[in-house]
């Protein structure tokens, strides 16, 4: 996925080079911005029950006005590897001694994944601060979207009844609701059309429920009880411009 994602960014940052403005050092620009996007989070408030730290992979797309606002839609994918009360999840689907059984018959190692997404409508404004032209400086944004994240169990092959099919979902802890976000950072649009990034801290602050009909691990049926939880991350998006090309400019005697 990440490979397609950066030929994908790639072949449009190839075909957008011929659009590129040639006055963004003096002109504050109108533009569609492609972008990418990593970051690093931190978890908070009810997912520190089951998830420690993640990170977010992916893009979306932007249009700044000559007045520098932003207008932006985005999707992003969660993925980790620190899942807590390992334990606790798997006490159904255990022996005595804590080990997981596969289909033969034999003992089979666990790997455990954070896994979930995070769509989003954003706004907000460059301030042309400590910055090298008119379309770069210090940016706000605040935005609403839908987030979502579960507990994924792969085993050694495969071959766990237990933990795989329907089963699986009773122990996957998939949550999902209404998040809020908010994001400070820096955002540069180069003069030489080739370093556009924008760095920045995030928190997305999100209310969710479950979406499973029951739970293997409380053995009850789940309620409407709504969750807290919270990400504060440091994000970094890569950026493709496309301005329209201005018109030449003639001199006369």
């Amino acid at each position: 996925m990440l490979r397609k994602t950066l030929l994908i960014a790639f072949s449009i940052f190839c075909i957008s080079t011929g659009y590129s403005q040639r006055n963004i050092s003096d002109t504050t620009l109108s533009s569609f911005i492609f972008h990418v996007a990593y970051s690093f989070q931190s978890p908070y408030g009810d997912l520190t029950e089951f998830y420690g730290i993640n990170s977010t992979i992916g893009g979306g797309i932007t249009y700044k006005t000559d007045q520098n606002w932003l207008f932006a839609t985005t999707t992003n994918f969660i993925f980790g590897d620190q899942v807590n009360n390992r334990e606790k999840i798997l006490s159904l689907g255990t022996t005595s001694d804590g080990e997981v059984i596969d289909g033969n018959g034999t003992i089979t190692s666990l790997t455990f994944f954070e896994r979930g997404f995070h769509v989003q409508a954003k706004t907000g404004k460059v301030f042309n601060l400590l910055a090298p032209n008119p379309n770069s400086g210090v940016f706000v944004m605040g935005g609403i979207g839908y987030l979502q994240h579960r507990i994924r169990i792969e085993t050694q092959f495969g071959t766990a009844p237990q933990l795989m099919g329907d089963y699986a979902k009773g122990y996957d802890k998939l949550r999902g609701g209404f998040a809020l976000t908010g994001e400070a950072g820096y955002l540069l649009m180069s003069n030489s059309r080739i370093l556009n990034f924008s760095l920045s801290l995030e928190v997305i602050q999100a209310w969710t429920k479950n979406l499973r009909p029951y739970d293997f691990i409380e053995m009850k049926y789940y309620d409407d009880k709504l969750f807290s939880d919270t990400y504060l991350g440091v994000k970094i998006h890569w950026m493709i411009p496309t301005y329209q090309r201005a018109p030449d400019k003639y001199y006369y005697d």
